[in-house]
């Protein structure tokens, strides 16, 4: 067997040949694909772990230039190792070895998280501190701008409604001027004072309130009897002083009567007659009116009662008992009557009784305490059909008697 050997190139014999699977892994590819085993995305990490989805993005991109404070990428790096189940003292080490970044003092100044504005603007990543404010995605839309959404078709009527508003606004302002206006036209007489006025007439201290009844006193029953007492006549009536005699009729009385009168016509005549034959003398001058008649309020049955004025003052309010009796003053006006029970109520004018002033269980008002309407409205009582009414009237003449 011939053996034939090929010779080897010697350019070749000092190097390696690598396999497919042969390559470097960094520490952020490393991170990412735990975090993807675990289906957890930047926020759902930044939640749970309570560190900025930038942070955790600047970690796995070895970017020590997106934190505020470089004192605290130890605790960031070594707590999300955690998170991912991997070892945390390794994770930082390669981490400082992948990004270049030194653990300073904590009194030096790379450690405080104040640093001036060139070192600041030379830490700054391309993207950003925020990777989600300042997205460099290619094929996410820009934002529009605020003009690109003003239609410039819109503008004229803009223009349009504004002179609109404008010139009804000047149109209701000019109108309400003209109807503030006073127009004043010049007359020939001159004016006349009528009465000088006080200016601090009804003036009245702070806090000070009156009541115009404050101070007012009812009259009493006999003010008011002099008062409405009946006046003097201006010319007083007078009667002849031969009357009795003038008026008697020969036909009529006298010792002989014609024979063509009947006897009991005759007797009738006299009997008609002699009342007036017996006044003999003149009767007395009457130099007053005559009284007023006296109207009173008479209840036979418990009864509200109330009277007032013709100016509205309460003259008198209250229940009267079986019995009772209440005169009305005699004022100028006649007063008003309201009572709860109409059939317990009857009027007495100068003893006669009329009423009663209405149904039973029935509440009655504005009642004029006049004799004259009283007399007219109503009729007199029958003491038959009351027998309350018919026992207190007997009583009442019991007592006059006595």
């Amino acid at each position: 067997m011939i053996g034939k050997s090929i010779p080897g190139n010697g350019a070749s014999e000092g190097i390696e040949s690598k396999g497919f699977d042969d390559y470097d892994v960094c520490l952020g590819d490393m991170m990412r694909g735990e975090r993807a085993t675990m289906g957890k995305s930047l926020l759902d990490v930044q939640r749970e772990l309570k560190i900025k989805a930038a942070y955790i993005a600047a970690i796995e991109n070895a970017d020590p230039s997106a934190f505020d404070t470089p004192g605290f990428i130890a605790g960031y790096v070594r707590s999300y190792a955690k998170y991912l189940n991997m070892d945390s003292d390794w994770a930082f080490a390669t981490f400082c070895e992948e990004s270049g970044f030194q653990t300073a003092h904590g009194m030096s100044a790379a450690a405080s998280s104040v640093q001036s504005k060139n070192s600041s603007d030379e830490m700054v990543s391309p993207l950003g501190k925020d990777i989600f404010s300042s997205s460099a995605t290619p094929f996410i839309p820009a934002g529009e701008a605020v003009l690109s959404q003003v239609e410039p078709r819109a503008i004229g009527s803009i223009l349009v409604l504004m002179a609109m508003v404008a010139g009804l606004g000047y149109g209701g302002w000019t109108v309400l001027q003209e109807v503030q206006k006073v127009q004043l036209a010049p007359v020939e007489q001159t004016p006349v004072v009528v009465s000088d006025l006080d200016p601090l007439a009804g003036v009245q201290q702070a806090g000070q309130v009156s009541d115009p009844l404050d101070n007012y006193v009812p009259p009493t029953r006999d003010a008011l009897d002099r008062l409405y007492r009946p006046q003097a006549l201006d010319v007083p009536v007078l009667v002849a002083r031969d009357a009795p005699i003038s008026t008697l009729d020969p036909a009529r009385i006298g010792a002989v009567i014609p024979p063509e009168v009947d006897p009991p016509l005759a007797a009738a005549l006299v009997a008609e007659v002699e009342p007036e034959v017996e006044q003999f003398g003149p009767p007395a001058v009457q130099v007053v009116e005559p009284p007023v008649p006296e109207v009173q309020l008479v209840a036979v049955r418990p009864a509200w009662v109330r009277v007032s004025g013709a100016d509205g003052t309460v003259l008198f309010e209250g229940v009267m008992a079986p019995g009772e009796n209440f005169v009305v003053p005699s004022t100028e006006e006649p007063a008003s009557l309201r009572v709860g029970e109409s059939g317990a109520m009857y009027f007495a004018v100068n003893g006669t009784h009329y009423g009663p002033v209405g149904p039973s269980g029935v509440v009655t008002s504005d009642v004029e305490l006049s004799a004259n309407s009283l007399k007219q409205a109503y009729e007199v009582a029958d003491m038959t059909a009351d027998d309350d009414l018919a026992e207190i009237v007997n009583v009442a003449e019991v007592r006059t008697t006595q």
